[in-house]
Formats: structure tokens, sequence, C-alpha cells
């Protein structure tokens, strides 16, 4: 019988001594199943992961994030990286391996001259809007969707609460970041031409600032549209592919929409877990980092993040790795779909397929159905969320043993739904509803 009590303890206390409990907002119980999600991990293979209690679940969830694309621990890669250690991670030298993953990111993109390397998205694209501001002479930022938490992005909340709500976290408060900053970062929301227009009428751009695909596809040559705008306002053009890239394929997804930025920056999956962070871009703009700017940080020059990412790149070519995770996406949203509809559910459906996505579709309702669901999955021993980070190590019979159990939770959801007694059902609190991206 599932006995979830440790995690969710720990994590009471450590929201008394770590503001909001943990590093990253995105693991928060409360997203999940408040009092009731197992919070912390004592191991974590393939895509099994084992908790405070000793229970053991399988993850079809947010699996680290998306940073995990080959599967937790993967053997390969680690081997390279306990090797490194080794060897010694750190030293006054540079280690020549970042020298080797520039050769091989540079090789990937023809259009490309330099690299510049850090340790996590956020930091990686406040890299790259320095370097886009320092090539300009200019400060203004218009940009779509989520790119972190510095402050040339939350800025953009200042005098308005409200101007994020559609880009990932609704209401946030840009307490500490320094008014001046005011109107330097300007949203607009992706596929809508016409507000980029706008901004660029009434603002002169350093840089555009974009994920190239999240939850839908560019329409009526919206990427190349902004290609053009860029280049006619003289602005950077630079692509967030820190989640999509190397999903779809070995490399950033706009490889495949053959729409070329001016840099494009990487994390997650390019490393499997381990820290890691890439800017790629034109050499021109790309040398501002040294000769106009400053950047710099010691951890940069760390060896296990570039063993880590040429590990993970080496493998998910031998393997083809984007089209099982292509394939594994789609066939998770199939059935999705099949068994909604078996189940007289309204779900939507959204995101590309290797980060599959459902919503259910009962207006101040969903966010009960959702937890009600969250609770019933772990029941049988998934972490399950409306998102689904697919792996390498998620195979056929992982997903249809999954299914399975979801099949069987939606059925009793349809149930309730008719009867309309989900919120008393549940039992406890209804999970925060707080991640709302742009469709």
């Amino acid at each position: 019988m599932l006995r979830i009590k440790t995690g969710p303890a720990l994590w009471m206390k450590a929201k008394k001594i770590i503001p909001g409990g943990g590093g990253l907002r995105s693991k928060y119980a409360e997203l999940f199943l408040p009092d009731g999600w197992p919070s912390y991990y004592i191991k974590a293979k393939g895509i099994k992961v084992w908790d405070l209690d000793g229970n053991i679940f399988k993850d079809f969830s947010i699996f680290g994030i998306g940073s995990c694309v080959l599967g937790y621990a993967d053997s390969d890669v680690n081997k390279k990286v306990i090797s490194a250690i080794k060897q010694g991670s750190m030293s006054t030298l540079n280690c020549p391996e970042e020298v080797e993953l520039a050769q091989i990111l540079l090789k990937m993109h023809p259009w490309a001259h330099m690299v510049r390397f850090a340790r996590c998205g956020g930091e990686a694209m406040a890299i790259a809007v320095r370097i886009a501001r320092a090539y300009t002479g200019k400060d203004t930022i218009a940009f779509c969707g989520y790119h972190g938490w510095h402050d040339w992005y939350i800025s953009a909340n200042i005098g308005d609460n409200s101007n994020l709500d559609g880009h990932l976290l609704p209401g946030l408060d840009p307490a500490g970041v320094p008014r001046c900053l005011r109107g330097t970062s300007v949203p607009f929301n992706y596929n809508k031409i016409d507000e980029l227009l706008k901004i660029t009428r009434e603002n002169k751009l350093a840089a555009i600032v974009m994920e190239p695909v999240r939850s839908t596809w560019p329409e009526n040559d919206f990427l190349h549209k902004v290609r053009e705008i860029a280049e006619k306002n003289n602005a950077v053009l630079i692509f967030d592919e820190i989640t999509s890239g190397f999903r779809m394929t070995v490399g950033g997804v706009h490889t495949i929409l053959k729409v070329q930025p001016d840099i494009v920056v990487y994390a997650k999956t390019i490393s499997n877990g381990f820290p890691m962070a890439a800017i790629v871009g034109k050499g021109k703009i790309m040398d501002m980092a040294t000769s106009k700017s400053f950047i710099s940080s010691t951890y940069w020059t760390e060896r296990i993040g570039p063993v880590a990412a040429m590990a993970t790149i080496k493998k998910m070519k031998e393997k083809n790795v984007p089209q099982h995770l292509i394939h594994i996406g789609n066939k998770i949203t199939e059935l999705w779909l099949k068994s909604a509809k078996d189940n007289g559910i309204k779900i939507k459906i959204s995101g590309i397929p290797p980060l599959t996505t459902f919503s259910f579709d009962y207006g101040s309702n969903s966010q009960a159905i959702q937890t009600f669901f969250t609770r019933e999955m772990l029941k049988a021993g998934y972490l399950a969320y409306k998102s689904v980070y697919v792996s390498y190590a998620h195979k056929e019979k992982d997903v249809n043993r999954y299914i399975s159990e979801l099949d069987r939770v939606f059925g009793r959801i349809g149930c309730l739904i008719k009867k309309g007694n989900i919120q008393r059902i549940l039992k406890g609190n209804v999970a925060r509803e707080g991640f709302k991206r742009l469709a």
C-alpha cells in the first residue's frame, strides 16, 4: 500500500528555512498535489524515481523539468562524467572539452561562428541579452514566451503585473527589479506579428527574444516575418531553445523551420541532467562578450558540463533519440485522446510531441479535476501531470501500462463529472495553477 509521509513532512519543514521550499518553482509540491506530493527522491534511474518512503514511481510528468532527455542516470553519460570527476573537474587551467564541444555545436550551425558556455538556461538568456545590447547599443527587448527570472525579463511587469501573465507565471511581482528598467522589455504574443510591428514603431530594439516553437507551430510565415523585422530594425534575433532544442532534431527546432537566428541558446537537453548551457551565435555579435562587455564566471569553466554534453549529443545522434521522442510523444497524445473520448471527458491538447500536454476543459473545475488525476495516478505508482516530457527511456511497454492506469482514472473522473461532485471527492487542497503559457 502506498505510503507518502516523509516527503510532505520534509517539504513543510523546507518551506520554513528555504524561501518557497526550494530553488525551482516548477518543483513546488503545491503545483501537483498539496499535502500529498512525495517532493524528494533518493534515487532516479531510467523512468523510475524512488522517494523517501521507499515508493517507486514511474515518471510521466515533467521529468526533471525536461533535463534528462536520455532518461535518469543514463549509464553512458554517467560513465564519461565519473571519468572526468576522477581526472579533476576544475583546475587553474581550462578544460579542452569546452573547445571540442564548441566545435561540435558550430558544425551543427554553419551560420554561427562563436560559442559561450554557462550552466543554466536563465543565466544563458541573460548573457545573450547582454551581448545583444552591447552589439546594438540599444536597450529595448521585444520578447515572446518565458525566458527566466533575471531583471531584464521580469522588468516587463514593472508598472503592470499582468504583462507576463500569458508567458508562464501570472502576476509575477517585480519587487527588487530597478524601476528604471521599466519599458525596456516589451511582450508580444506568438503568431501575432502586428503586436511585434507595433513595438518596433514605438521602440528602438536591441533584440527580439522568443522560443521558435512551444505549444503551437508558427502560422502565416510568422518566424520568417520576425526574421525580416529583426533585420529591418538592426535588432539581434535570439531564439530560446532551452526547452525545444534537441527534442525534435539533434540541434534546434529552428533548423527544421529553416529560420536562422543571430543567437540561439541551449540548456537542459544537451547534458542529460548535468548543469550546462550554450550560447551559439554570429561572430561579430558574440565578440561583444569580451570586446565591449564583461561576462565571466568561475563555474562556467568546470569540466563536467562539457563532458556530459558531448556524451549526450553523441548518444542522441547514434540512437536517433529525437525520432523516438516524437514517436512516443505522438503515441501518448493519441491514447490520451482515445481514453478521454471513451470515458466522455473533454480535454485539450497542446505542445510539440516530445513535450505533449493535455488539460481538462471544464472551466473553473478543471484544476480540481487535474489535482484528482494526479492523486489517483500517484496511488497507481505514477508521477503524473498534465505535461509529459518524453525521454529515450520511455518505451512503448511503459506507455501502454501508463495509459492502462490513466484509462482507469479517466473512467472514475468521467463518472464523477456526471455526478457533479469532483470537489467533494478530492478531499484536499486543489493544486495551484501557476504555469500558463502563450498558445
